[in-house]
């Protein structure tokens, strides 16, 4: 790993970092992330984004596919998938830690036009790569910016923009290069997965988000599933879940009244599949959640 890219993550992240052990920088869309112990499972829908492991290591599973990204490695996420994440190697000695920039499709666009490059689609949305050097050292520059902020208002888009030059000039290119053209499966894709997760809570017909896409029912239901892993129904089901626990987590929400908000009619279908996605009922999850969250306080 480059190691001046590692002490300034280490350093930021010292200084920066919430209760979460997130640090959120003042470019739009960058975090780092420093966690000084293995964690518990994470669940959450994720947005196209980069990010570079420079220490420890993070498994990440997307429907059967379950990848280890540890220092020197690049996660990249090409679709707003669900998974499921776990810190699994981190110590006080050598924490977790992490930096992750959302990928732009309107730069993605700009850059890919000026490159001359053709659209490309590529196959699972999430991806495990050694880390170009080229994209940790713009990764370094970007840290060293946010320390400079008298210099962050004139240069920072100028970086952001050189992060996603080198995306797509490196191995991940043809991986993002999809994301820049409107017409491109996953841009259409997208579009449709941004309805799901605006009305989560509404019947949402597959014919209504395949004309959102721009396709036959049956072409989007393909490309829907080649793209995220899973259908346009479990895809919903899994944002209602995501969104029902969070209420519960965050809010003290009972299970009967987040079923019912997120979009459920039965509370006994929604606990069977809140079990089968996160191991436990809802209440003994949210129980188990807080007494963990209790614990390393």
């Amino acid at each position: 790993m480059n190691e001046p890219l590692l002490r300034a993550v280490r350093r930021y992240t010292e200084v920066h970092a919430d209760a979460s052990g997130i640090a959120r920088a003042p470019i739009a869309g960058m975090n780092l992330v420093r966690t000084t112990e293995v964690g518990e499972l994470q669940y959450g829908l994720q947005r196209p984004l980069i990010c570079l492991v420079v220490q420890g290591t993070k498994e990440v599973t997307m429907g059967a596919t379950t990848l280890a990204f540890r220092g020197g490695d690049s996660m990249l996420i090409t679709a707003d998938i669900p998974t499921t994440s776990q810190i699994t190697v981190a110590s006080r000695a050598a924490p977790y830690l992490s930096f992750a920039l959302d990928l732009d499709p309107a730069l993605i666009a700009e850059l890919t036009a000026e490159m001359q490059d053709a659209p490309a689609d590529s196959g699972a949305p999430l991806r495990l790569d050694p880390t170009d050097a080229e994209v940790a050292d713009t990764a370094l520059r970007m840290i060293r910016l946010t320390e400079r902020p008298a210099s962050l208002p004139v240069l920072q888009r100028q970086v952001v923009r050189e992060m996603h030059h080198w995306l797509l000039a490196g191995r991940h290119g043809s991986a993002i290069r999809q994301l820049g053209f409107p017409g491109s499966h996953a841009s259409r894709i997208a579009r449709a997965v941004e309805v799901i997760r605006a009305q989560f809570a509404s019947a949402l017909p597959v014919e209504q988000l395949a004309a959102v896409a721009g396709m036959s029912p049956s072409t989007f239901h393909h490309h829907f599933r080649a793209i995220t892993s899973l259908s346009p129904l479990q895809f919903q089901k899994q944002v209602r879940l995501l969104e029902a626990r969070r209420m519960m987590l965050a809010e003290g929400a009972r299970p009967s009244h987040a079923a019912y908000t997120v979009g459920y009619e039965s509370v006994s279908q929604f606990t069977r599949e809140y079990r089968r996605l996160f191991g436990l009922p809802p209440v003994r999850d949210t129980e188990e959640a807080r007494r963990r969250a209790q614990k390393s306080a």
